[in-house]
């Protein structure tokens, strides 16, 4: 026995060496992380440039430095003396939470409904809908924007809202996750009793936690950073959101880059501990994953 494993081992260890040294997948290899470095710095760069240059002057960042620099208490002091802070953050919030949560209830409602229920009008329905996302928003504006101006919702947070509640992209994406969902519980909810609505909120939400988690990040980041229809229809200082102050900010005659890289790392901050939170429940809802 010995004998024979003295062999199989020396021979295994020789496959070892020589895929080792194998040269065409060393350098395939190498390539490969060569390309993900590019990709990476490429990636990560604008957030450190972001960052270094909210600590340098305005004459610094316009010399292109890329250090770090010493001008980071007047760069905030300064965006929160030219800025009223609180408010403006206040009403990014209130926008990207409530647009959020209304949002999902409505949009997870109706992906439910279209693979839940049968009609023969279903994919027809589901269809003209996947039609209208290749419609452009600026394509949308002037008629949205004659519609709220009629319904007197002009510079209301109502007109932000309403529009954004039923996501197309949103029921698209909880329709094909329902796809995942147990047909075995709903089935058995019936015939202990519960209704739609039971089915939907006491065992519905728990499995579908994890595509929840997914769409909470998607709707919020787009909520958060949403800038041309709050541009359009936002028109008082005392009701802007933090993307268009930034913007105010960096077309003024003479912008100070720094303050405004300040401000823009300020208003960065919501969206990365959203997604820190939720960074596990986000690849698992992005994989289809059903608890």
């Amino acid at each position: 026995m010995t004998d024979q494993a003295l062999p199989l081992s020396t021979t295994r260890t020789e496959r070892r060496t020589t895929r080792a040294f194998n040269f065409p997948h060393l350098a395939g290899r190498t390539a490969l992380y060569l390309l993900l470095s590019i990709a990476a710095f490429v990636s990560i760069f604008p957030f450190f440039w972001m960052i270094v240059s909210a600590t340098n002057t305005a004459a610094d960042i316009n010399t292109g430095k890329a250090t770090f620099g010493t001008a980071l208490w007047d760069n905030t002091v300064a965006f929160f003396t030219q800025v009223d802070a609180p408010r403006i953050f206040w009403n990014s919030a209130f926008l990207a939470i409530v647009g959020t949560v209304l949002t999902l209830a409505v949009s997870s409602l109706a992906g439910y409904g279209f693979e839940m229920f049968k009609n023969r009008f279903r994919e027809r329905i589901f269809g003209l809908l996947l039609l209208m996302l290749s419609i452009p928003f600026a394509a949308l504006m002037v008629p949205l924007f004659i519609m709220m101006a009629n319904f007197k919702l002009i510079n209301t947070y109502a007109a932000i809202l309403l529009p954004a509640i039923a996501s197309i992209f949103i029921i698209f994406y909880f329709r094909q996750a329902t796809k995942a969902f147990p047909s075995e519980l709903r089935e058995a909810a019936k015939i202990d009793g519960l209704n739609e609505w039971q089915i939907f909120l006491f065992i519905y939400l728990p499995v579908m936690r994890s595509t929840y988690a997914a769409a909470i990040i998607i709707v919020f980041m787009a909520n958060w950073n949403n800038y041309l229809w709050p541009l359009i229809v936002l028109q008082t200082n005392e009701q802007k959101t933090i993307t268009l102050v930034i913007q105010s900010l960096s077309s003024a005659y003479y912008p100070d880059y720094g303050v405004v890289m300040v401000g823009t790392v300020l208003a960065t901050l919501p969206t990365l501990i959203i997604f820190f939170l939720l960074q596990r429940r986000f690849v698992e809802g992005m994989l289809g994953a059903v608890k």
